[in-house]
């Protein structure tokens, strides 16, 4: 059987490619953001979600992160607005993250790195299905929202208070009424660029809203998201850390942003 795809020397990001061949594209994610190069774009709206807490529906560790999976068989929990053409569900969202709070975002703006991102992904149901929408340039937007370190986030504490049910790898357990727009931060300002799933098969599907405003978590909730496991329940602990994907290179494609 292949290697299973990691973040480990042995099948990590550099060696993705081997078994997905997208992963060595042209429009991959994440990115550095150099924002002296970035133009306003004054043609670009303002987003907006609304989301039904009631759709939220399990939690679960897969090995590589911890995800919170919605009910996205109509449109109920929905993103609109800014550079996209249409209204788009959320599916799913999940957090990358560092073995120390000085790392663990993909993206980095002007060299710096945040101590994780949120990326919540919605996908575009002109496609019909998911799978479908996988294969189209504007099949899938993602918001990312940088995680820096301060004062503890309540709203952050309600997800990872449900993380002691999914401790290892491949369990999951109910996790509803959780409105995930509780965890954006005040300003909706954005960066948006087409780019690629940060993970395996990496297909160049996204429309990315990056949220120049970070929320602040502490150092303590950071802990915790680190004390999640990539091992099963009958395998030695492994801690589940650095499940991020560094910048890919840029290849020309322009990123706007909203905001002067």
């Amino acid at each position: 059987m292949a290697k299973e795809w990691g973040y480990a020397d042995d099948n990590g990001p550099d060696h993705w490619h081997e078994l997905y061949p997208y992963a060595k594209g042209d429009k991959q994610s994440p990115i550095e953001l150099h924002t002296k190069d970035i133009q306003h774009d004054p043609s670009l709206q303002p987003w907006t979600a609304s989301y039904d807490g009631g759709s939220a529906k399990t939690i679960l560790n897969n090995g590589k992160t911890c995800r919170v999976v919605f009910d996205d068989t109509y449109d109920r929990s929905m993103l609109r607005g800014g550079p996209l053409s249409g209204p788009y569900r959320l599916r799913q969202f999940h957090l990358h993250w560092g073995s120390s709070d000085d790392h663990g975002s993909e993206h980095t703006v002007d060299g710096v790195k945040y101590a994780a991102e949120l990326h919540l992904v919605h996908w575009n149901p002109k496609y019909n299905t998911f799978k479908e929408a996988l294969k189209q340039p504007d099949g899938i937007a993602v918001v990312g929202i940088f995680l820096k370190i301060g004062r503890e986030k309540g709203e952050f504490q309600i997800f990872l208070d449900a993380l002691d049910k999914i401790k290892t790898k491949g369990k999951d357990a109910p996790f509803t009424h959780f409105d995930p727009s509780c965890l954006f931060p005040t300003c909706r300002d954005y960066w948006t660029y087409h780019g690629s799933f940060t993970t395996p098969p990496c297909e160049e599907c996204i429309v990315w809203l990056l949220l120049k405003e970070p929320i602040t978590v502490s150092s303590d909730q950071m802990a915790k998201l680190r004390s999640l496991l990539s091992s099963a329940e009958n395998e030695p602990p492994v801690p589940l850390v650095r499940n991020w994907r560094p910048p890919q290179p840029i290849k020309g494609r322009v990123v706007r942003a909203s905001f002067k």
